[in-house]
């Protein structure tokens, strides 16, 4: 490289710094093996080796997508924490304490596994009426996985669009060349 201390200085070489460190704390002070689990930092080094810095701007566009959605998406998480209090407690109601719904707080806990299509199965409602709440439950729980992919997937597009213009190429009129492009992306022709 030619200059170790600027090496030293930057990104990659404080993430080589904290991932080898712990490896000789462990060996010089007893009781800091802990510290072992920061050698998992070494991972990042593979964006470097595979040169997957190239993508850090879509990277960038996929984080400017998320924040974008961030509202909308605390909106329908609160919105199904609601519905995970109202249904756990409608069944707490339901079953009662003889089918295993023993408080509401447990019962919430039976909604968040159903709701989210995980299904541990360590509660299940008995009576016929649980079991049909049960199941609209479920219905519900694969309705809602799509929505924050929908989302995000909007918000992507809308970030997609923003980020591309419209003008057209005057050899091929081909669009959607970037917004400070200069020369066409697939003829080459000036713009």
């Amino acid at each position: 490289m030619g200059r170790p201390l600027y090496y030293a200085k930057s990104f990659f070489g404080v993430i080589d710094l904290l991932s080898f460190l712990p490896t000789y704390f462990s060996l010089l002070f007893p009781g800091s093996q802990y510290f072992l689990v920061l050698r998992i930092l070494r991972l990042l080094r593979i964006f470097r080796i595979l040169k997957l810095v190239q993508y850090i701007q879509e990277s960038r566009f996929l984080l400017k997508a998320l924040r974008a959605s961030g509202r909308k998406i605390a909106v329908f998480f609160f919105t199904v924490l609601i519905l995970v209090v109202i249904f756990g407690a409608l069944m707490y109601v339901l079953e009662g304490e003889e089918n295993g719904f023993t408080s509401i707080p447990m019962s919430i806990y039976w909604a968040i596994v159903t709701l989210t299509t995980v299904g541990y199965g360590d509660i299940s409602p008995q009576t016929g009426i649980g079991q049909t709440l049960a199941s609209i439950i479920m219905i519900l729980g694969y309705s809602i996985i799509a929505v924050p992919t929908g989302i995000v997937t909007i918000e992507m597009a809308q970030t997609f669009k923003a980020n591309t213009s419209t003008q057209a190429c005057p050899q091929c009129s081909r669009e959607n060349h970037d917004d400070d492009a200069e020369y066409c992306k697939y003829c080459g022709a000036h713009l």
